[in-house]
């Protein structure tokens, strides 16, 4: 029903219900406003930093120099792998590949983290309506990309300069997808929790790089395994970049490789269950730590921490 009045326009029941709060219709493929706003701002936001990253010269030549380092090592290595015909350069270029993935989770993201911290953006967060989630997605889509480019140069760039490995069939291609994708769903988890409880960038790099490379050398990623003591096998045995680096092996060389692994097989069942644990680990820490990080995040607490800052000579974030 239409009414009119001498002072306005004609309305209706509905304009009435609608601006005196009532129901407001929700058919007619209208969507629910904010329903997918954290998605949309966190895929936003990651395209943002993605292209901040590909005008940031000197990140970008910190991944190409680790590309350029495996390249070298894989030109330099001689030999073959013991037991087997396989160069050991395409062993050292499938663990180095692991290596690069599990850097970018593990010491890359509580870089970031830290930093962004220390710059006040955790604190900020806390007043923007679902900023956390889209903070988080961003952070994600970054990782992602930077892996994916990052193992794509490396073994595009590999098998085009030094004859490196690439999957043999298709089942390899499979291999070599899902240990990616499950490596980094091990790692990115553990590296969001290690930014959260870490202290100041400097500090951080320094605790994460010597426990890094010591995974380098005792997970197999440069050298065969079973040559490693078996006290040292058993302790990198518990850690993600072990099997990353044993999945990897198993898409980029032939099974003839498999003859160097300590159990003679690629034990893939047994790398996704590893790698799927440490992933569970992982979600079940990085969440409450980055809540708990957020939560403790106030505008004295930034303040004081870039006081000390400039104490110390270091520049205010």
């Amino acid at each position: 029903m239409t009414t009119a009045t001498d002072s306005g326009p004609a309305t209706t029941e509905r304009d009435r219900g609608t601006a005196g709060g009532g129901p407001r219709p929700t058919g007619g493929g209208t969507t629910r406003p904010g329903r997918f706003r954290p998605w949309q701002a966190g895929l936003r936001r990651g395209g943002i930093e993605l292209r901040h990253l590909l005008r940031n010269r000197k990140e970008l030549f910190g991944y190409v120099t680790n590309i350029v380092v495996a390249l070298a090592l894989a030109g330099y290595i001689h030999g073959k792998v013991p037991g087997t015909q396989i160069p050991m350069a395409h062993l050292t270029l499938a663990g180095f590949s692991a290596y690069l993935l599990f850097q970018i989770g593990l010491i890359s993201l509580p870089q970031i983290l830290v930093t962004e911290r220390e710059e006040g953006t955790l604190l900020r967060l806390r007043t923007t309506p679902g900023g956390i989630p889209a903070y988080l997605i961003a952070k994600s889509l970054l990782i992602v990309v930077m892996a994916l480019a990052t193992l794509v140069v490396l073994l595009g760039a590999a098998a085009a300069l030094v004859n490196g490995p690439l999957p043999h069939s298709p089942a390899g291609w499979l291999t070599l997808l899902w240990v990616t994708a499950l490596g980094l769903l091990a790692v990115v988890p553990l590296g969001a929790a290690i930014g959260a409880v870490l202290p100041n960038p400097r500090e951080a790099l320094a605790m994460i790089m010597l426990p890094a490379m010591a995974l380098l050398i005792t997970s197999g990623a440069m050298f065969p395994i079973s040559k490693m003591p078996a006290v040292v096998q058993n302790i990198a045995s518990v850690f993600p970049l072990r099997w990353m680096a044993q999945g990897l092996r198993a898409a980029l060389l032939p099974d003839s490789a498999r003859a160097a692994e300590l159990a003679g097989s690629w034990q893939l069942p047994t790398v996704a269950l590893v790698l799927a644990a440490w992933a569970v680990v992982g979600f079940l820490l990085a969440v409450p730590l980055l809540r708990r990080a957020t939560r403790r995040e106030s505008g004295s607490r930034l303040t004081a921490r870039q006081g000390k800052a400039e104490l110390s000579g270091a520049p205010a974030a």
